[in-house]
């Protein structure tokens, strides 16, 4: 099932999520396929339960479109559970991201090319990784989600200053976007 996409200035956005108890795991393989579902419908390579109003630690990657760059990301499709970044290392590097929730909004971000990361996958299995360049990056940008962070937030104040306006139409409504959203300045019966 396709979820709507929480925009800009949605509160969820901002907190830091909660793992996933024991007893809160009985959904989880439909709201993973239901995550992979929106992520695909949205063209985005990763998608956090924040992105669709679920305040909990799990996001889904599927770092395949950039295989053509990183060929090793052909079939890096990965469910990340209740994940703790270990390490991130290396010499920063920019990269032109976006944020499904933050549509038509496109800036130069500086992360680590290489991270470390603990996790469960869809079936409650502990796993461990390693992950470099942009798997790393994508994996670093949906781990800022469940710790209620943007990617604007790593941006310069004279940049945020810059993109206020748009920042705000987005949590308005006023953006074109062809996947269902669910924006936080937008009430219920109006138009």
């Amino acid at each position: 099932m396709k979820l709507p996409i929480v925009a800009y200035g949605d509160p969820v956005l901002r907190k830091k999520a909660t793992d996933f108890e024991p007893d809160e795991i009985a959904g989880l393989k439909q709201l993973v396929a239901d995550m992979f579902e929106t992520m695909y419908n949205a063209r985005g390579v990763g998608l956090a339960a924040p992105q669709v109003g679920l305040s909990k630690r799990l996001f889904v990657i599927d770092a395949s479109p950039f295989d053509d760059e990183e060929p090793e990301l052909k079939d890096f499709k990965k469910a990340f559970v209740n994940p703790q970044i270990l390490e991130e290392t290396g010499e920063e590097w920019a990269f032109n991201e976006g944020c499904l929730s933050i549509p038509d909004v496109r800036e130069d971000v500086y992360r680590c090319p290489v991270v470390r990361i603990s996790y469960y996958d869809e079936n409650m299995v502990q796993q461990e990784g390693t992950y470099k360049g942009l798997a790393a990056r994508v994996i670093q940008h949906e781990y800022d989600h469940i710790e209620g962070k943007l990617f604007t937030d790593k941006l310069s104040p004279l940049r945020k200053r810059m993109l206020e306006k748009r920042l705000n139409d987005i949590s308005r409504g006023v953006v074109k976007v062809d996947y269902k959203m669910k924006f936080p300045a937008v009430k219920k019966g109006r138009s």
